[in-house]
Order: structure tokens, then C-alpha cells, then sequence
């Protein structure tokens, strides 16, 4: 004898449903709350700080410069005329040149830096970090003014060159654009090392073995898998000197001697001396839009990369 199976009625179905919705849809609403918690102070951050700045100088290159200052509201867009102009195409052309040769120097001793940090062991590994982040510990303009005393006439390094006998006499090291390019590149080297240093660590070691198996050599093994593997952490290190170098007024004014101008000297003084804000406004669009780019181009080659790696697995 089977006994039989009763049902509950709709009414009591319908109020377990509804009841589970409610849980799930509370269950929604706790887990968001705690993610507004910890990301709001930093996107109000953002927002205050960044993006609104941002909108206030793309409207202030649309408008013109006061008699005396301050802004003119009548629309124009002669100030992106005005970038294409021989002199400020000139001061472009060298903060191009500086920033590249820096970059490309910090490239050549932060990718073997970096490299020789991930062969050390995990206890040297922590203190050559905190070495190479160990600059920051001090305030940049100590740093800048440390390295006029170094590079002076009567400084150490001049004074070792003539007491070895490589010069007669003290070289003209500071105020040249070779003494803007030591500072950028001391400036900037960590920020090279770092990425690097992270895109070297994530690397899969068994791809390593995989090659030194099939009878590549090591230097084989680092052109073929290595640095092809960490080549979006080693542009993202590039750019982190390339945009920064450009934008920088302080070492070449200093270290430079202001002989040297760069895009970061036009912007300040277009907003400081010449108190021309919409032509400031503009190339100060100019330097984030070379930024955006530039990281454009480095998550293009990222995903072509990585969809590479994905189909020979």
C-alpha cells in the first residue's frame, strides 16, 4: 500500500519563492555593500582629484587668454594651433629626445636589475627590493639638489676624473642635457625595475625547463620565452619613464640649469608666468593623451601576447 503524496498548496509555494528571492536578492545587496565600502573613498578620490581637473582643462583649451591674465569665455581653438608652431614643436622635439634616451637607459640596467633580483634567494630578494625602492624614502628635491653637488666643477665626480688623470680639468658636466638625463634616470629607474621585476616573478618556470629540454641554451631560452613572456611589464616600465620624464620641470631646471626646456617647463610657465591657461590647458591635454595611447598600444601588444600563449597551450 503506497501512501500518497500530498502537495503543498500554491499559496505556500509562492511564499517560499518569494522568500527565496528575498534571501538571494539580500544575500546581493550585503556582499555590495562592503564593495562600496573599500572602493568609494577611492573612486570620490578619483573623481575629485582627477577626473573633474581633467574636464576643466579640456573646457579651459577651448577659450582664450585675458589682457592680463585668466580666461576669456569666447570659444576658439586657436590654442591647438598654436601647438604646431616651430618653437613649441622644437621644445617637443627635445622633450622626446631626453625622455626616449632616458627610457631607453633605464631599460638597459632595469631589465638585468630586475632579472638578477629573481635569481637571488628569498631572503636577499626582499632586502634588494627595499633597496631599489629606497630612494622614495627621500624627498625628490633633496635628491635633485644631491646630484648638483656630485656633478659641479668641485664635485666628487670631477674631482675623482682629474685625480685619476682621465681630464686636466673639470668637465662641464652640470647645466647640459647629459645632466638632465642622469637625474630623469635616477629619478625613474625603480619604476622600471619593479614591473619588471613582477613580470619576471609570474613567469611559468616550466616553460623554462620546457625550453633548456629541447636543447635551447640560456641566452636562446631568454630571447625566445623570457622576453617575449615579460614584454608587457617591460613597457609598462617604459612608460612610467617615458610620460613622467616628459611632464618633469624640476631636473631641468636644476640639473639643467634652465637651458633646457622641456614640455613640463612650457606647462608651468604657461600656467605660473605667462598665466595663459588655455594654451597651458592644451599641452597638458597633450601629455595625457600621449599617455593614453602609449597605454593603448601596450594592452594591444599585451592581448596579442596572450592570445599567442593561449593558443600554442
Amino acid at each position: 500500500m503506497t501512501t500518497p503524496t500530498t502537495t503543498p498548496p500554491a499559496s505556500e509555494q509562492d511564499t517560499s519563492t518569494a522568500s527565496g528571492r528575498d534571501a538571494t536578492r539580500h544575500r546581493a545587496l550585503s556582499a555590495r555593500g562592503p564593495r562600496w565600502i573599500f572602493t568609494g573613498p577611492g573612486l570620490l578620490y578619483i573623481t575629485a582629484f582627477m577626473t573633474i581637473p581633467l574636464l576643466l582643462i579640456f573646457v579651459y583649451s577651448f577659450f582664450s587668454r585675458g589682457r592680463f591674465g585668466g580666461i576669456v569665455w569666447e570659444f576658439t581653438f586657436e590654442n591647438y594651433g598654436r601647438l604646431f608652431e616651430p618653437v613649441y614643436l622644437k621644445v617637443f622635439g627635445t622633450s622626446v629626445m631626453i625622455a626616449g634616451i632616458t627610457t631607453i637607459l633605464a631599460l638597459l640596467l632595469g631589465y638585468p636589475t630586475a632579472y638578477a633580483i629573481t635569481r637571488l634567494p628569498p631572503k636577499w630578494r626582499t632586502v634588494a627590493l627595499v633597496l631599489v625602492v629606497l630612494p622614495f624614502w627621500t624627498n625628490f628635491l633633496i635628491r635633485t639638489y644631491a646630484w648638483i653637488i656630485l656633478l659641479n666643477s668641485e664635485g666628487p665626480v670631477n674631482q675623482t676624473l682629474v685625480t685619476l688623470g682621465v681630464a686636466g680639468a673639470p668637465f662641464g658636466l652640470l647645466y647640459t642635457p647629459g645632466a638632465v638625463i642622469v637625474g630623469l634616470l635616477y629619478a625613474y629607474l625603480p619604476l622600471v625595475v619593479l614591473p619588471v621585476y613582477a613580470s619576471i616573478e609570474r613567469l611559468d618556470r616550466q616553460l623554462l625547463e620546457a625550453a633548456s629540454n629541447l636543447g635551447a641554451s640560456r641566452i636562446r631560452t631568454f630571447f625566445d620565452v623570457t622576453l617575449p613572456l615579460t614584454l608587457p611589464g617591460t613597457m609598462i616600465g617604459a612608460i612610467f619613464v617615458f610620460v613622467p620624464s616628459m611632464g618633469n620641470f624640476i631636473v631641468p631646471e636644476l640639473l639643467g640649469g634652465g637651458k633646457t626646456v622641456m614640455v613640463g617647463n612650457l606647462i608651468r610657465d604657461q600656467f605660473l608666468e605667462a598665466r595663459d591657461w588655455p594654451f597651458g590647458a592644451v599641452m597638458a591635454l597633450f601629455v595625457v593623451l600621449l599617455l593614453v595611447a602609449l597605454f593603448a598600444i601596450q594592452a594591444a601588444i599585451s592581448r596579442r601576447i596572450n592570445g599567442k600563449q593561449a593558443t600554442r597551450v
